[in-house]
């Protein structure tokens, strides 16, 4: 099986979120279908009915998280340093239009979460930063056209 990066942040919260649905939401969801049952006839149950695809999403969701929880690589960014862009990198963009400022972790794709500034290693971005440096410029393509950034700063933490 393929290993996926990951940093230890990222790792953290997806063992949480397995922790939460194991220990919480699934029996939770157990109670709730039981509660339902007891109203009587399932076929026109709605309460029974909507339990039960919630316990389906609650299972699907823990058999994914173990799966890349199974298969992650750790890469622990806090022994990494350089002023190149390489997984785990604290990224800081200027946007070349409108000279407003981003700030980006490169991180795996199974933490990703663009609001909060983790930029998976897979988009076109990400892969237009590795190997760069501060104070060089890059273009990726968007649906809405080419954009151009410039890197101002560069860190590991």
């Amino acid at each position: 099986m393929e290993k996926f990066p990951m940093t230890k942040p990222g790792l953290i919260n997806l063992e949480a979120e397995l922790k939460n649905l194991k220990n919480v939401e699934r029996p939770a969801v157990i109670r709730a279908i039981a509660e339902a049952r007891e109203h009587g006839d399932l076929s026109e149950n709605a309460e029974y009915h909507a339990a039960r695809e919630k316990q389906s999403f609650i299972e699907g969701r823990v058999i994914e998280l173990q799966a890349i929880i199974s298969h992650a690589e750790v890469i622990d960014t806090s022994k990494l340093s350089g002023d190149t862009v390489l997984f785990g990198a604290h990224v800081l963009l200027a946007d070349e239009d409108t000279d407003e400022e981003v700030r980006y972790q490169i991180v795996g794709s199974h933490e990703a979460d663009i609001s909060n500034g983790l930029l998976p290693i897979t988009s076109p971005l990400a892969r237009a930063l590795i190997g760069k440096g501060a104070g060089d410029q890059v273009e990726v393509k968007t649906p809405a056209g080419d954009k151009g950034y410039e890197i101002c700063e560069v860190r590991f933490q």
